[in-house]
C-alpha cells in the first residue's frame, strides 16, 4: 500500500490503533481537509473548529498567505542545517525582536523545546555570573510547560510526572497568584521564575498584575531570570500581541510556538539583556530549528496576524464570545482573555457536551469534568460564535 493512499475512516483508525503509539485519547473522527475556521472529515462533514489545533491555527486552517509562503520556499530551499547561514532565519529573528522587546532569538520546533532552551539559558547565566549554587527554578502549580523530562518537571501537575521519576532536581512550585508563597519560595538559590501569563491547559486562569510584578521584583532582587511561557498566549491569542502586555511586566526570556508558524511547527526562545548573549556554539542546538521553510511560514503568519488586524479581532470577538457563554444554562464561571477562554459548569457535563457537539459539527475541548476550553482561530467572527453557542445550548 502506498503511504499516500486514501483510506476510509474505519481503515485509518484501525491503522492508527495498530501502528501509532497512543499518547493521545483520540476521538472517533478522521479529518482530511481544512479551510478557515472549518475542518472536514472523510465523509465531507463540516466542523466548526473552536480548538484550532490547540491554539496553533491562529489564522485558521490553510491560511492562503502561509500556504503560499510554504509552497514557494519548499520549491526553493527547505533545509541546510544551522552549520550555515540562510537568509530567512535572521529576518525572522529581527522581526520577532522588533515586535517583542527582546534582543535575540533561538529557534526550535515546539513549545517544550523552547522552554528547555529558556531553562538552560537561565541555568548557564548563573554559572557565568559566578553563582553555581543558583540552580532552583520556580514555577506554578497547575502550570503546563511541555512533555520533555525537564518540561514536565517544570509543569506543576503530578499527574504528568508520576510515571517518569526520578525527575530533574531543584524545581519548586507555588500556587498561581499566591504572592506570599512566591516571596517565601524565592531566595539566593533561585536562578529563574517561569510563569504563563495565562494558564491554559489547567482551565484558563489569568495571572494578576501584582503576582507577575512580584515575580519581576524577586528576580531583580536575587539575580534570577524571569521567564514567561507565551507558547499559548503569544501572538494575539489574548487580544494583545503578547500576554505580558496585559500586565506591563517585561520578562528576561520569553518562549513562543503554536501560532508562530501558522500551522507549521516552529518554536522560539527570545531573550533580552545579558541573557541574549549567554549561549555559545555547542551549548544548545536544534537540527530543524529555524529552517528556511519554517522561517518562511512564521514570517508570513506573524505578518498576517499583525497587518490583518487579527489581534484586535481576538480582543473584540473574545469579549463577545465570553458574553454569549455567560448566557448559557448551568454556567458557574466564564474566564479568559481574548480568544483564550474557559467556561466552567456547575455540573460535570463538559465531556458529554463535547461529545454531542462533535456529532453536531462543533469542536470544543473539555478539561476535566466541568470545563470547556475554547482557543478558536483569531479570524473567527461573531456570526460563527452565534452558531457555536446555539449548538452548545442544544447539547446542554
Amino acid at each position: 500500500m502506498a503511504v499516500t493512499q486514501q483510506t476510509s475512516a474505519e481503515e485509518t483508525i484501525a491503522l492508527d490503533n495498530q501502528y501509532v503509539m497512543h499518547t493521545y485519547g483520540k476521538l472517533p473522527v478522521v479529518f482530511v481537509r481544512g479551510e478557515g475556521c472549518f475542518v472536514y472529515d472523510t465523509e465531507g462533514k463540516e466542523y466548526l473548529d473552536l480548538v484550532a489545533g490547540i491554539a496553533v491555527n491562529g489564522l485558521g486552517h490553510c491560511p492562503p498567505k502561509v500556504v503560499d509562503a510554504i509552497c514557494k520556499q519548499a520549491a526553493t530551499l527547505m533545509h541546510t542545517s544551522n552549520l550555515y547561514y540562510t537568509t530567512l532565519q535572521p529576518q525572522l529573528a529581527k522581526f520577532l525582536v522588533d515586535i517583542s522587546g527582546m534582543n535575540k532569538a533561538f529557534f526550535c520546533n515546539s513549545g517544550a523545546e523552547a522552554n528547555e532552551a529558556a531553562m538552560k539559558l537561565a541555568r548557564k547565566a548563573t554559572k557565568i555570573a559566578g553563582h553555581p549554587e543558583k540552580t532552583e527554578i520556580i514555577t506554578a502549580l497547575q502550570s503546563f510547560h511541555g512533555r520533555t523530562l525537564a518540561a514536565i518537571t517544570a509543569t506543576g501537575q503530578p499527574k504528568y510526572q508520576k510515571s517518569f521519576a526520578p525527575l530533574p532536581p531543584d524545581y519548586k512550585y507555588v500556587p498561581y497568584n499566591d504572592i506570599e508563597a512566591l516571596k517565601a519560595t524565592a531566595g539566593e538559590k533561585t536562578c529563574a521564575i517561569m510563569m504563563e501569563p495565562v494558564q491554559g491547559e489547567s482551565g484558563v486562569h489569568t495571572a494578576t498584575t501584582e503576582f507577575l510584578q512580584t515575580a519581576r521584583e524577586l528576580c531583580d532582587k536575587f539575580g534570577a531570570a524571569l521567564i514567561f511561557d507565551e507558547v499559548q498566549t503569544g501572538l494575539g491569542r489574548t487580544g494583545k500581541l503578547f500576554g505580558y502586555q496585559h500586565s506591563g511586566v517585561i520578562p528576561d526570556i520569553m518562549t513562543l510556538a503554536k501560532t508562530l508558524g501558522g500551522g507549521f511547527p516552529i518554536g522560539a526562545c527570545l531573550a533580552k539583556g545579558h541573557y541574549a548573549d549567554v549561549f555559545e556554539p555547542g551549548d544548545h542546538a536544534s537540527t530543524f530549528g529555524g529552517t528556511p521553510l519554517a522561517s518562511a511560514a512564521a514570517i508570513a503568519a506573524v505578518t498576517e496576524i499583525i497587518e490583518g488586524g487579527w489581534v484586535e479581532n481576538a480582543d473584540e470577538v473574545g469579549k463577545y464570545f465570553r458574553e454569549r457563554l455567560s448566557e448559557l444554562p448551568g454556567i458557574k464561571e466564564v474566564r479568559g482573555l481574548g480568544l483564550m477562554i474557559a467556561a466552567e459548569f456547575t455540573d460535570p457535563i463538559a465531556k458529554q457536551i463535547a461529545s454531542r457537539a462533535l456529532d453536531k459539527g462543533l469542536i470544543v475541548n473539555p478539561i476535566g469534568e466541568n470545563i470547556l476550553r475554547f482557543v478558536p482561530p483569531l479570524i473567527i467572527t461573531r456570526e460563527l460564535i452565534d452558531r457555536a453557542i446555539s449548538i452548545i445550548r442544544e447539547c446542554i
